[in-house]
């Protein structure tokens, strides 16, 4: 029996998925996709879990797709390929609980796109990150998607259309990753953000990230009604009474929904 394409594991209320296609610098074909997916989806669902993180076995995140793919189909194919190779997008964005992306190595074209659609990114000072598609005559639009969202659209064009490879400390000077750490720290590292994050009210969190991607777009008068609307439903729940409470009285919370 082959290895999966992707680990899954929890420690305490952290979900782990691990890309395992080490050999192919963990680069995307469809059985990959989909199992990545699945494994986003089902780690939303557990009750147990209230932060994923993605990390990788071998030497680097992802080089993008298995340029093997790109061969023998017809318009329709690639259609629905392409749209496969680009659902992580969607999963992690819909999801309530956040996303931590732990990228050593290359990160390239859907890789550089799968830490880029991840909420928080952690990265190894010896990281690279790159939409590098243009190279090979192709070119990285399901990358650009929530690369443009964090950099703006004339460095996002520039990076997409060039194949440049950054460093992570240019990554993070961009808004790309949030921490750059020593390469033995990374999963140190991941993991303190990652605990911080669940000691959190899951409810804060799912409001939080929720209401900052329903923003995007949104005039400005519009996104400060619809984010007041959603604190005012938060402070409606038990959990938020509870914080308040914990807080004046000087000790943990218990948080009780999900």
């Amino acid at each position: 029996m082959s290895e999966p394409n992707v680990l899954v594991e929890k420690q305490d209320q952290i979900g782990f998925i691990t890309l395992n296609r080490p050999q192919a610098m963990n680069t995307f074909n469809i059985p990959f996709a989909r199992e990545l997916n699945d494994a986003l989806r089902a780690l939303e669902k557990d009750p147990e879990v209230k932060v994923v993180v993605i990390d990788a076995n071998g030497k680097h995140f992802s080089t993008g797709i298995s340029l093997d793919e790109f061969k023998g189909k017809t318009p329709k194919d690639y259609r629905e390929f392409i749209h496969l190779m680009d659902e992580h997008n969607h999963t992690i964005a819909k999801m309530k609980k956040p996303v931590i992306a732990s990228v050593k190595g290359y990160a390239l074209a859907n890789g550089a796109g799968l830490s880029f659609a991840c909420d928080l990114t952690v990265a190894a000072e010896d990281a690279k990150f790159g939409t590098t598609a243009i190279n090979v005559g192709l070119i990285c639009l399901g990358p650009a998607a929530p690369l443009a969202r964090n950099v703006g659209l004339k460095k996002a064009l520039e990076m997409v259309l060039t194949g440049d490879i950054i460093s992570a400390a240019e990554a993070q000077r961009l808004g790309l990753v949030n921490r750059v750490v020593p390469a033995d720290k990374l999963e140190e590292a991941t993991l303190e953000l990652a605990n911080k994050l669940a000691a959190k009210s899951p409810l804060a969190l799912q409001a939080g990230k929720a209401g900052l991607y329903a923003m995007q777009g949104v005039p400005y008068g519009q996104a400060l009604d619809m984010l007041s609307d959603r604190f005012a439903a938060l402070c409606c729940t038990v959990d938020a009474e509870e914080g308040v409470k914990a807080f004046l009285e000087k000790r943990k919370p218990e948080w009780q929904e999900r």
